[in-house]
């Protein structure tokens, strides 16, 4: 419930909370960021049927105490983006990433940070968008497709960038699942096609000597730390 600013707004909070622990019957757990005193005290008060966790007073009080300082309990503390050029870079990424979306342009591929591969449906988009929008990465994404395991190599607007490669695949059972919700009995769904895409694409990054990693079970977080860890742990820091 974000920008609880007033102690009208506090007290709506407070109802629903209240509402909630009456039709469950257990207290929710409240968690809250609140920087105004007398708004605060509305979500902490014994009216107030949640078990709330108050995270100012749990991390920044201490800190107040230890460097001897209070703190500036003021709402809207934010830096000005435009001016912040961390905030300008994730923009430009997200910019990028958007334009090279399943190998739609291959013009730029030299500044991107990393050119995701993989069959299609495996996670590459989101993976591209999500290094773009939290660590300022410029990530492309192209999809392998059976023309490439014909031919039985990289697309060649690829070639020149092999280094930038980074593989995604999936287990085909979790694939065709995910195919069929966009083309339902389809042959890009089948099973068989899905399993034929998945060896030929995993075959191909082998021989190109591209590291991947299967997407079936992990975050989109936990994809995106893996890459950077590979490419770019700077940008873990």
């Amino acid at each position: 419930r974000p920008f609880i600013d007033t102690v009208e707004k506090a007290q709506a909070v407070v109802e629903e909370i209240n509402h909630t622990a009456k039709a469950e019957g257990k207290k929710p757990i409240v968690f809250i960021t609140m920087a105004t005193e007398n708004v605060r005290a509305v979500v902490t008060s014994k009216d107030c049927t949640g078990v709330v966790m108050d995270m100012f007073r749990t991390f920044v009080e201490p800190l107040e105490h230890e460097f001897g300082m209070k703190s500036n309990h003021r709402v809207g503390r934010f830096s000005d983006a435009a001016k912040s050029e961390e905030y300008n870079e994730r923009i430009e990424a997200i910019n990028f990433s958007l334009a090279h979306d399943d190998g739609q342009s291959s013009k730029n591929l030299a500044s991107a940070d990393v050119i995701l591969v993989g069959v299609s449906r495996c996670g590459k988009t989101p993976t591209t968008l999500y290094l773009a929008m939290q660590h300022g990465i410029k990530a492309a994404n192209y999809p392998l497709i059976p023309e490439d395991f014909e031919r039985g190599h990289l697309p060649s607007t690829l070639a020149p960038y092999k280094a930038k490669c980074f593989g995604l695949t999936i287990d085909p059972e979790r694939l065709t699942q995910i195919r069929n919700e966009r083309r339902p009995q389809s042959k890009y769904a089948a099973l068989d096609n899905c399993r034929y895409e998945v060896r030929e694409a995993e075959a191909m990054m082998k021989r190109n000597g591209i590291a991947w990693l299967s997407s079936t079970h992990k975050s989109i977080e936990e994809i995106a730390a893996t890459i950077l860890r590979d490419i770019r742990p700077d940008k873990l820091i």
